[in-house]
């Protein structure tokens, strides 16, 4: 694809699927939003507003909504926005009825029961399309507000990408391409990991110092990863890496730091999670890139004490001093 496409299905109703809906209509393009639910989708049609999961944002009546997959039959491309671990399910269901037009993979994580990174299942779950990557530093709400933002658009050609960016940049959303697909898969789904953990540090109140440290080192265990799976370094220093880590490890507004900080204040699992609007991708997460980075033998001892603590019964104090307790070594991103 080297022209920018005019025609763009949104798969998935929820916060950030229903913002870039709005980014890409304010961008210029004829846009349907697709929610799995039926009485979901009229419930926004009728009120021009996903009041459940973004409250307060006005949906130009230019925007299509429906439960139906035929509606997106004249898409030109899809934005695949459904959580990483229900990715492959929505392929199953919906792959029949979808055009062979670009994907772009706008969910951040890894594929608890493969293992696998997000672009594989898409492109085992909805074959013989090409399969883009949308990350980096995004709360939604701010988004489909117009307030500035910026992302990175990954696809293994340039030209891909580059139609893209142009589809759905505008003067407040602007989207930066690469090619480094590996490298921004691995960014966005690790730094919900080390969201928890930022969230767990601010919960048990161990101070501004500890937040930055998690930060850094996390930055280094993201790096290791990609690396080891042939993604660049590099990628992880611009919007999908430490953009991203920046944004959603100091604010409540992030899902992921916000489960973290309630765990971290004393409530269960169960309790943080049932009070989230929104799935926290990464407590999947967490489990699933462990099981990753012990194939690859790489190191990533945050993401295993995040793990410990929310899956494992874990004391908060007793995988802090687990991490305090490593070796002294040289530093390493």
């Amino acid at each position: 694809m080297s022209v920018a496409p005019q025609r763009i299905g949104v798969i998935g109703a929820g916060a950030w699927g229903t913002a870039l809906a709005v980014a890409a209509q304010r961008a210029g393009r004829a846009v349907v939003l697709w929610a799995r639910r039926p009485e979901q989708a009229a419930a926004i049609a009728a009120t021009r507003e996903n009041a459940r999961y973004l409250p307060g944002v006005a949906l130009d009546p230019a925007i299509g909504v429906t439960s139906d997959a035929a509606d997106l039959a004249a898409s030109e491309a899809l934005l695949l926005v459904v959580p990483a671990q229900h990715l492959r399910a929505t392929g199953a269901l919906l792959d029949a009825a979808l055009p062979r037009v670009p994907l772009v993979l706008c969910a951040k994580g890894v594929e608890l029961a493969s293992g696998q990174l997000l672009d594989r299942v898409a492109f085992a779950a909805f074959p013989d399309r090409p399969v883009a990557v949308l990350s980096g530093p995004t709360f939604a709400a701010e988004v489909a507000k117009g307030l500035p933002a910026a992302v990175t658009l990954a696809a293994g050609e340039a030209d891909l990408g580059r139609a893209l960016a142009e589809a759905l940049g505008s003067a407040a959303f602007r989207p930066y391409w690469t090619d480094d697909v590996t490298g921004v898969l691995v960014g966005g789904a690790v730094k919900n990991v080390i969201a928890i953990a930022a969230g767990l540090v601010a919960g048990a109140g161990l101070g501004e110092n500890a937040r930055a440290a998690l930060i850094t080192r996390g930055l280094a265990e993201i790096g290791r990863l990609a690396e080891a799976l042939g993604g660049r370094r590099e990628t992880l220093m611009g919007l999908a890496g430490l953009g991203d880590l920046v944004l959603t490890c100091g604010s409540s507004q992030s899902r992921n730091f916000a489960l973290g900080q309630r765990v971290g204040q004393g409530q269960s699992l169960a309790q943080a999670t049932e009070a989230s609007r929104g799935v926290a991708e990464g407590v999947a997460t967490a489990q699933a890139v462990l099981q990753l980075a012990a194939r690859l033998e790489v190191e990533m001892p945050i993401a295993q004490a995040v793990d410990a603590v929310l899956r494992g019964g874990a004391a908060l104090a007793e995988a802090v001093g687990a991490l305090l307790a490593r070796p002294l070594k040289s530093e390493s991103l």
